[in-house]
């Protein structure tokens, strides 16, 4: 029987990833780094007007803005006013919690996430445990190809979440 609950639990997460979101307007856009597309993505929210400000968590230490800018091609402008770097993160959890304090900092009201679909579900679920409390949270994924093996390392990995959250809470 929980083979059977694993199987159908797997086929699920594997064949209904989530999707990009749209229109939705928010207080800001975050992005969990880590994966192709979700940079641009996170930037093309914030020009379309979805979002008045951008947050890149998990940037790695060596990058400055500058060459962040220069490899984005982000306005100088626009990097000083509404683009902001974080480079505290190293795994999904502390991503979140990099981007939960940065909200806080910003007072958000709601907050578009953008990170891979293969990704989304336990992102969000790491960042809704750490975001203040009456933040709505927009889930904006980024469409990939994964490959089975990161299908079945994140589902695990959601899995575990899962329980530690069980667990904790």
């Amino acid at each position: 029987m929980l083979l059977l609950l694993w199987l159908l639990g797997f086929g699920l997460f594997a064949l209904a990833l989530p999707q990009p979101h749209g229109r939705a307007r928010t207080d800001a856009v975050a992005v969990f780094t880590g994966g192709e597309g979700r940079i641009p993505r996170g930037l093309a929210a914030l020009e379309i007007g979805w979002a008045p400000r951008l947050f890149v968590s998990g940037v790695d230490r060596e990058v400055r803005p500058a060459e962040f800018a220069a490899e984005y091609h982000v306005p100088a402008a626009t990097m000083g006013c509404c683009v902001a770097l974080g480079f505290q993160s190293y795994d999904t959890r502390s991503n979140a919690e990099e981007v939960a304090a940065w909200c806080a900092r910003q007072r958000c009201k709601s907050l578009r996430l953008v990170t891979s679909d293969w990704h989304m579900r336990r992102a969000a679920l790491e960042l809704e445990r750490e975001l203040p409390a009456g933040i709505s949270l927009v889930r904006d994924a980024v469409p990939t190809e994964p490959s089975f093996r990161i299908l079945f390392l994140e589902y695990h990995k959601l899995l575990a979440t899962w329980l530690v959250g069980l667990w904790e809470g």
